[in-house]
């Protein structure tokens, strides 16, 4: 399959890494989510800082919740002892964890893997995939969405009989960064030009949450190394058939329930891949097993992924952390 590719996510990379005080990416989605559930008198007695380390306190215990990769400019102040400044570091995942241990030379002893956390999406009935089967690609564009687009259009072609939709949820608005957005105008231009496909922006997470109510498939060929995935976490609770590929953290954040494909380097083998089973996803849709299993996708995300447990996982950490 020969794609034209469109946008360029190398363009995408400036100087400027200051996140705007309204941001609300994953970082800051689980920021303010545990400053909402944790006891304000536990809370007083640390500084939790989510990746970007601007001033540590001096009268209390400094605790750095690591988000990005130990490649990132904001994490290289941690080599060389650095990490010896903080009380723990908190990783989302095992990979990352491993991934900072391996990279910047931090002792296993230092850190503590405490996964992401979501609000499980409420109970709902998806409309009938016979009619349209609606895919959702919402996260930023540099993270696969120009291998998204000509691979569905030559779904289309190869699949005439299948209708489908999808809906684009993407932008660098979520950090306040939309002049990022500029090298992707031209992808969100052909995105707004195609009538089985939709160009939402930037919208609020409880917006995307709804329209995940009423999708059938998360179609992620993901290029960028995640150290966790909120996307995904929300897709799976919405009981979607999530399509992604096997880059860094996303097995150990998909666990098994996931349709996923090696991942690849080679962009062209990439999109066929993603196409393959994007396109098996499509086929299983209305199978009995499938919902079956989709419903138990469901229930292990909702348990293990919920804020319910991770709240106590903290204020366990967090309480232990006073008495040692």
């Amino acid at each position: 399959m020969k794609l034209n590719v469109v946008g360029d996510p190398e363009q995408a990379l400036i100087n400027k890494n200051e996140l705007d005080e309204k941001a609300m990416g994953g970082t800051e989605l689980m920021k303010y989510a545990l400053h909402d559930k944790l006891p304000a008198k536990l809370l007083t007695q640390f500084n939790i800082i989510p990746s970007r380390v601007r001033e540590l306190a001096q009268d209390k215990e400094n605790i750095l919740w690591l988000h990005d990769l130990p490649q990132d400019p904001e994490s290289q102040h941690l080599k060389d002892g650095g990490w010896k400044k903080f009380k723990k570091l908190v990783y989302v995942s095992h990979w990352q964890k491993q991934q900072y241990e391996n990279f910047l030379g931090i002792p296993p002893s230092t850190g503590v893997v405490m996964q992401n956390a979501i609000e499980p999406i409420p109970t709902h009935t998806k409309p009938d995939p016979a009619e349209c089967v609606n895919i959702i690609y919402h996260t930023t564009p540099h993270r696969g969405l120009e291998l998204l687009i000509p691979i569905l259009k030559h779904i289309r072609e190869v699949m005439p009989d299948v209708k489908w939709h999808l809906d684009v949820y993407s932008s660098f608005g979520i950090y306040g960064w939309e002049q990022r957005d500029e090298p992707y105008q031209k992808l969100f231009q052909t995105i707004r030009d195609d009538e089985d496909m939709t160009y939402h922006g930037h919208v609020p997470n409880e917006e995307v949450k709804v329209a995940l109510q009423k999708a059938h498939i998360y179609a992620f060929p993901s290029i960028w190394p995640e150290t966790s995935c909120i996307s995904l976490l929300e897709a799976m609770s919405a009981g979607c058939i999530c399509v992604h590929s096997s880059l860094a953290a996303l097995p150990e954040t998909a666990a098994n329930w996931t349709f996923q494909y090696d991942f690849t380097e080679d962009m062209q083998e990439h999109a066929t891949r993603h196409a393959v089973t994007l396109m098996d996803a499509m086929r299983v849709l209305k199978d009995d097993n499938m919902q079956a299993r989709l419903n138990m996708q469901m229930s292990y995300t909702n348990g293990f992924y919920g804020w319910s447990v991770r709240e106590q996982q903290w204020k366990t950490f967090l309480t232990n952390l006073l008495v040692e």
